[in-house]
């Protein structure tokens, strides 16, 4: 079988052709922007590596011919002067779900967030909402993923978590006290894969997210100690964090916003975790943070 990825130089992108080399069994098509990111793809037969342009429906669509099932990855939280949700999220995937409809793709399978919905008043969940939108009415039967904060190899959760927990000193974002529930990069691209495999009939809308609801003051906490390390957690009310990057983003069109700081802060709850429904066993997450600060020390 041959799928494609869209965002394939992610760290979610990188993890799930890891995991396509290993099984050795699917072909995949891996959609980058540049030839300059491509290089940092995993290389195998299996992998062929596309450089596409979401602005050339009709060129993306010949690349997706032969194709059985696309994941989407494409997407960003933080907007810039040359990227903004608009752009990113939801344009993105109406040029995905037009190519695929001309190219006879299967299915598609969405990695949204926790918490998307078209009509949220943040604009960043607004976005992957209309974002999923658009693959719910596609005419393509399609699955959605939505996710809390990921953790693996090449995160920006795995990195800022690892980061704040060697200072002896942190302030966090009203003192930390959000829930989370840390998903392992490794079960996202099996729950992928698994999707990718049996193609359901229809919409599908799943939440997926780890086995364990922590406070992320709690989380810093344990890595501290894994680490061996003592830290001193203090807090950085939300409203003054937000105020000073209203100003920094719109002096410099782009960052860390206030619509980003609200979807750092909400908590990650669901009513139903997929895993089940997906087939996959989840991932203890003290093995997940032991492998992240196993890969740092390797890294230094």
């Amino acid at each position: 079988m041959k799928i494609a990825v869209t965002g394939a130089n992610s760290s979610v992108g990188k993890n799930l052709l890891a995991h396509v080399v290993d099984r050795g069994d699917l072909q995949v098509i891996a959609g980058v922007r540049s030839e300059r990111v491509a290089v940092s793809l995993p290389s195998a037969p299996q992998i062929t590596t596309r450089v596409i342009s979401y602005e050339d429906v009709s060129d993306l669509a010949v690349t997706l011919e032969g194709v059985s099932c696309l994941v989407h990855l494409a997407g960003i939280l933080i907007e810039s002067r040359t990227s903004t949700y608009a752009s990113a999220n939801v344009a993105t995937t109406a040029a995905v779900v037009e190519a695929c409809r001309k190219a006879g793709v299967k299915h598609i399978v969405l990695v949204s967030v926790i918490g998307a919905g078209a009509n949220s008043p943040n604009r960043y969940l607004r976005s992957k909402g209309e974002a999923e939108r658009a693959v719910a009415e596609s005419g393509v039967s399609s699955t959605t993923i939505r996710t809390p904060i990921l953790l693996g190899p090449g995160t920006a959760g795995a990195a800022s978590i690892v980061r704040t927990a060697g200072q002896e000193k942190a302030r966090l974002l009203g003192g930390g006290r959000y829930c989370v529930r840390p998903l392992d990069l490794d079960d996202l691209s099996r729950a992928i894969l698994e999707i990718c495999n049996a193609r359901p009939e229809g919409v599908q809308i799943h939440e997926l997210v780890g086995p364990e609801s922590i406070s992320y003051r709690e989380l810093v906490g344990r890595v501290a100690g894994m680490m061996g390390a003592e830290i001193s957690i203090g807090v950085m009310p939300v409203w003054i964090a937000k105020l000073g990057a209203a100003i920094t983003s719109r002096m410099n069109g782009g960052g860390v916003s206030p619509t980003v700081i609200d979807v750092i802060t909400a908590d990650e709850v669901v009513e139903r975790n997929a895993d089940t429904d997906l087939g996959i066993s989840l991932t203890p997450l003290t093995t997940t943070l032991q492998r992240i600060l196993s890969d740092k020390k390797r890294e230094t």
